[in-house]
């Protein structure tokens, strides 16, 4: 090890911190094991057990409103893990049901919905096809058959011959009256005989007028008689046709009872099929006709299609099809737009108008999930135009009720369909952060009713050799389900380490899976291209150094623009009113520390302490309330015998953006009691904390981060002597620092001192004791406390006097005693 340079004076009653503190290292020898091949599988998820537990008591209540709210980041793999429990659950439990559509022949526009067992659906569909198919070949062959012609012939000859008997007997009559019936095209003409002859027109006027009238009235006679007879040609001719029809549906009924009773005694023990097929049977003898065509014409209009439009009203629609399912479905829905949530209703142009029918209802990810589980992302399904409210409404009233989405919203005229909905029966996974959730659960009431389980996801864990060894088997089961080499027992101890950085806390393990296995998936490249057999610490190492050699631009941008002196900073030397406070920034998911140079001034005022960031709208609230804390803190601490006749101000130097959180004020109080007791603090001790109106230091977040981004810019601007953070002693816990910090810290180049209050704080910056008040709250000669007191005390003597001048002052006085007040104020001031 280096020697150490001299650096800021340390009290004795302020050690800095040890090496060992500053980062939790894991030694290899306490996780058991040379590789992870020598792992076994963990048997949960690791360091979920308050949301599996969660998960599995919702799987186990099968009421209705039990569905489930995972709450989580997005990269703590709660889909791996809750789709791993719900994959378990699943195969143990018998598969759901088939669901299909088939037509409503009694109300055409109302499809059926019809429930078979797993895997009879598509059995059920290829049966109807085939006996549609059957049907189309077998009753054009049933009415070509001789039998039916010789029946059809008869019938028409029976009617032929009673038509014939009627005008046979008026042909009788006629001839013995001696008038001659004979018809035509254009219908029945009367004519007059003699001898069996009819006479022309010439030998009739030559007949005598008795015997011309005798001949009109046998005419007349006939004429009433045949419109007699004539009335019975319709009631002929609808027997004839009713004769037809019944010879049609006795030959019908032939070809169609045959397969229809075999279908039927095929699906005997589902009654709901067997209305179906009732119904069916009856519809296809009533359209005889759409069967007897010509095969050519159908074969035409049906373009290489197994049925045409004539047809479809005997199809089915398998909706779900489960005859693959090994156990119940579990769906993810990755994009659940309204119709892909609850299935959608599609349409076809013909002659410029959108036609539809029930073949063409089409299954949303609710019924694919019927009988088991549905996931979805919470943010995707709230952003869903209506998705939100069809999942509730689904939920709530136990069916899925498909509706076009333009139909509901009233933007479409076109035909439409209302299927008869289907029962449901899901559980529902929500994915989704805690802010989605507290949102919902306060502003929408019907929330917490259909989500009464909520699987809160852990972020991190306690750190103990056990959860070290689960993880170590965590990445073990992952490194073979993905094929990765295994990893040495060193490496291990290295995504150990990793964990406890990417929690933020030395005591704690990130719950991150997703992040850790992506550390060993590139270190996994290292070492192949190394041709190592195991994956080392040293291609860990290697892939986090290019893990942030990739995502770093943004901070070595800010250090270069630190050395080229385009953001001004001091890291030596003491300056007065001026410290070097530190603050995180994020890019992706990449966080950093970088440097600000807070200043303040100090001056005799009215009590009030001027934030710039807020004044000019670039400080947040809660950075704005911690500086409203300090007036109060500086009245309690050191003006409590007078009133605080102070104005200062304080800015973050060179900051261009928004400045929030409270993290800086320790930083800011510090620098506002340099400026007021005019002592120089260190400018190579840098500090964070918040602090309240006691003076007690605060913890904050992201030390580990601030602490290296001031390391970073001192070694950026080749500083050589001894450099310092003070940090809230509560944030002692939390320090998991960089390998290449902590090792400075262990050659001496690093100091870390925890503080309780801001006294210790000042105490470490200035090498100053601070003072304890007594109990009136005077601090002792000699301290830094004194000073400041008797500045305070100063500003008010001062104040109280400027007043007194005032006082007595006329409204308008004259140019004489405003010179001599001007006179006396000066005098003033200068005692």
């Amino acid at each position: 090890m280096t020697a150490s340079r001299p650096g800021p004076p340390e009290a004795a009653v302020h050690p800095s911190l040890p090496e060992a503190a500053l980062r939790r290292r894991c030694d290899p020898e306490t996780l058991g094991f040379r590789t992870t091949e020598e792992l076994e599988d963990p048997e949960n998820p690791f360091g979920q057990e308050r949301a599996t537990k969660a998960l599995r008591l919702a799987i186990d209540i099968r009421q209705p409103g039990y569905n489930v709210y995972a709450l989580g980041e997005s990269d703590l793999g709660m889909h791996e893990t809750v789709r791993g429990i719900l994959l378990e659950h699943a195969a143990s439990q018998p598969a759901p049901p088939d669901w299909v559509y088939v037509e409503n022949f009694a109300r055409p526009g109302e499809p059926r919905a019809l429930s078979l067992p797993s895997g009879t659906g598509s059995r059920f569909l290829a049966d109807v096809q085939k006996l549609v198919d059957d049907l189309r070949v077998a009753v054009p062959a049933a009415f070509e058959t001789r039998e039916y012609a010789t029946k059809l012939e008869e019938i028409q000859q029976e009617s032929q011959d009673r038509h014939q008997a009627l005008f046979g007997e008026i042909e009788s009559a006629g001839a013995a009256r001696g008038v001659a019936v004979i018809r035509s095209p254009t219908g029945v003409v009367f004519a007059p005989m003699r001898d069996k002859e009819m006479l022309s027109p010439q030998e009739f006027e030559a007949l005598p007028d008795d015997e011309k009238e005798k001949r009109r009235n046998a005419v007349a006679d006939l004429q009433k008689d045949l419109a007699e007879r004539l009335k019975e040609l319709p009631r002929i001719h609808k027997e004839l046709r009713d004769r037809v029809r019944e010879l049609d549906r006795n030959v019908m009924s032939y070809v169609v009872d045959n397969a229809v009773d075999e279908l039927t005694r095929k699906f005997a023990d589902l009654p709901a099929v067997v209305a179906h097929l009732e119904a069916l049977r009856a519809d296809v003898i009533a359209r005889a006709a759409d069967f007897r065509r010509e095969r050519e014409e159908d074969e035409n209009s049906l373009a290489g299609l197994r049925m045409d439009r004539r047809f479809t009203r005997y199809a089915v629609n398998v909706l779900t099809d489960n005859k693959d399912a090994r156990g119940a479905p579990v769906v993810y829905e990755d994009s659940p737009t309204y119709d892909r949530l609850i299935g959608q209703i599609e349409h076809y142009a013909e002659l410029g108008n959108l036609i539809t029918n029930f073949s063409l209802i089409k299954s949303g990810s609710l019924h694919r999930a019927n009988g088991g589980y549905l996931v979805l992302d919470a943010h995707k399904v709230l952003t869903e135009p209506l998705s939100w409210t069809a999942l509730k409404r689904a939920l709530r009233s136990g069916n899925v009720d498909i509706e076009s989405l333009s139909h509901r919203m009233g933007f479409s005229s076109s035909e439409s369909l209302r299927p008869q909905p289907i029962p449901l029966d899901v559980k529902v996974v929500l994915l989704g952060s805690r802010e989605v959730f507290y949102l919902l659960s306060e502003h929408d009431p019907e929330f917490s009713e259909l989500f009464k389980i909520e699987a809160d996801f852990e972020d991190a864990v306690e750190r103990a050799p056990e959860t070290e060894r689960a993880l170590a088997r965590t990445i073990a089961m992952l490194a073979r389900r993905d094929g990765v080499r295994p990893l040495a027992v060193g490496a291990v101890a290295r995504v150990v380490e990793e964990a406890s950085r990417l929690a933020g806390d030395g005591r704690k393990l990130s719950t991150s899976v997703r992040r850790l296995f992506d550390l060993v998936q590139q270190a996994e490249q290292r070492a192949k291209r190394a041709e190592r057999a195991e994956i080392t610490p040293e291609d860990i190492d290697g892939a986090v150094a290019t893990q942030i050699s990739r995502r770093d631009r943004f901070r070595e941008k800010l250090l270069e623009a630190v050395t080229r002196k385009a953001i001004l900073l001091d890291v030596r030397g003491r300056k007065i009113g001026q410290v070097n406070g530190l603050a995180a920034m994020s890019a992706g998911e990449f966080t950093f520390g970088r440097v600000a140079r807070i200043t303040a001034t100090a001056r005799m005022g009215e009590g009030r302490i001027i934030d710039i960031e807020r004044e000019v709208e670039l400080g947040g609230p809660l950075h704005s309330k911690g500086v409203l804390i300090l007036t109060n803190y500086l009245a309690q601490r050191y003006a409590r015998q007078y009133p605080l006749s102070l104005s200062a101000s304080l800015v973050f130097e060179q900051s261009y953006s928004g400045v929030e959180g409270d993290s800086a004020s320790l930083a800011e109080l510090c620098a506002l009691l340099s400026a007021l007791a005019e002592v120089p603090v260190s400018q190579s001790i840098a500090l964070t904390g918040s602090v309240n109106q006691l003076g007690q230091v605060q913890a904050i977040g992201a030390v580990n981060e601030k602490i290296e981004g001031f390391y970073d810019a001192c070694r950026a601007l080749g500083a050589e002597d001894v450099q310092g953070v003070i940090v809230p002693r509560a944030n002692v816990e939390h320090l998991m620092l960089r390998d290449d910090v902590a090792e400075a810290a262990a050659r001496g180049r690093l100091r870390i001192y925890p503080v309780d209050t801001v006294d210790d704080a000042m105490e470490i910056l200035t090498g100053t004791s601070a003072g304890k008040p007594d109990e009136n709250g005077e601090s002792p000669e000699g301290t830094l406390g004194y000073v400041i007191e008797q500045q305070l005390l100063g500003f008010a003597v001062v104040a109280k006097r400027f007043g007194e001048l005032f006082e007595n002052d006329d409204q308008n006085p004259s140019s004489e005693r405003k010179r001599a007040r001007r006179k006396r104020a000066h005098q003033t001031r200068r005692s």
